[in-house]
């Protein structure tokens, strides 16, 4: 693990860093940088709509291709499936030898929708967490764990540099691991998929199903299955499974022992070996660059299609009535 002392600020001084996207990451990398002192500018389209959000946290805002040619480090954060659209129009051209290319997820590196030219250096830096806790975080004086990994060493320097970008955002003071490009975007891809948003999301919407069409009222059936989640989760942050089994009463654990087999069968399994076989083989990336050519008519009618279920529409009236929680997304 590498920590504040590991790295060096030193590293960033004397070039600029373009942001490259002011979304989840793009916003808290940038003024997390700016607040390092680190010189930062952002690279927008423009018209879009976060660049007035970036302006008002003094951030200088260009666009992209322009913000590139300003950065001797240059951080793509858009969207994994723009990249290599983006890339070819608008940064490439402005890339140059000895410049310094940085992500926040290895995707468009390791499946090559964007191949930098040889000369300069690249890398990522990965918090394992959303930006706007990256943000929040910062502030509150500790950091967001997070990941570095270098794919080309031009200048020699450069896990020095992505060292100290990872110190800019506040990943060193939660620690930080060197990792490859191929492990962290096929182990990203993988716990998405099948734990923390697919896994977990089909695990959520089955218990309140079956507790619904068994009868019971949906409220009830939201919170047992979706609202005490968060309860369970935070014990397994704060403790491990172990600790998190501590915590609960006698007769919970006993239950997590001998049903969660139940649910979580050696056909799961084999389907979660399957997902990773995908994610290995480049299939679901081929999957998604397809989706996004095509317009995302499929990836848009599932969002469309969940935002009208019943746990849902359940969970929206329940959390518009808990105003320790914010309700907008």
């Amino acid at each position: 693990m590498f920590y504040d002392n590991d790295a060096d600020l030193a590293h960033l001084q004397g070039k600029t860093v373009a942001i490259l996207g002011f979304g989840s990451q793009g916003h808290a990398h940038a003024q997390n940088l700016k607040d390092s002192g680190v010189d930062v500018v952002v690279g927008l389209r423009p018209g879009s709509g976060s660049v007035a959000q970036a302006e008002a946290a003094g951030l200088e805002v260009l666009p992209i291709a322009d913000a590139a040619s300003r950065g001797s480090i240059v951080t793509v954060l858009l969207p994994d499936e723009k990249h290599g659209e983006v890339w070819e129009a608008e940064i490439a051209d402005s890339i140059a030898q000895g410049d310094h290319v940085m992500f926040g997820h290895g995707f468009s590196i390791h499946y090559e929708t964007v191949k930098p030219p040889p000369g300069v250096d690249v890398s990522l830096a990965a918090p394992k967490g959303p930006g706007h806790l990256v943000r929040r975080q910062f502030l509150e004086g500790s950091g967001v764990p997070g990941l570095i990994a270098v794919h080309a060493d031009a200048s020699g320097t450069a896990k020095d540099v992505a060292l100290a970008y990872a110190k800019g955002i506040g990943c060193t003071r939660g620690g930080v691991i060197e990792t490859t490009f191929r492990e962290e975007t096929e182990t990203d891809l993988f716990g998405e998929q099948a734990v923390l948003c697919g896994g977990a999301s089909e695990l959520v919407q089955a218990g309140f199903d079956t507790l619904v069409e068994a009868g019971y009222d949906p409220q009830m059936a939201y919170f047992e299955c979706l609202h005490e989640l968060k309860l369970i989760v935070d014990l397994m942050y704060e403790k491990g499974l172990a600790g998190m089994r501590y915590s609960i009463s006698n007769t919970a654990e006993y239950g997590d022992y001998t049903r969660g087999k139940r649910v979580i069968t050696d056909e799961t399994r084999a389907n979660m070996r399957a997902i990773l076989a995908e994610i290995q083989s480049g299939q679901f990336a081929r999957e998604w660059i397809a989706e996004n050519r095509a317009g995302q008519e499929s990836f848009l009618r599932m969002r469309e299609e969940q935002a009208r279920s019943q746990v849902e529409t359940t969970g929206k009236e329940l959390r518009s009535k808990m105003d320790w929680i914010e309700t907008e997304f």
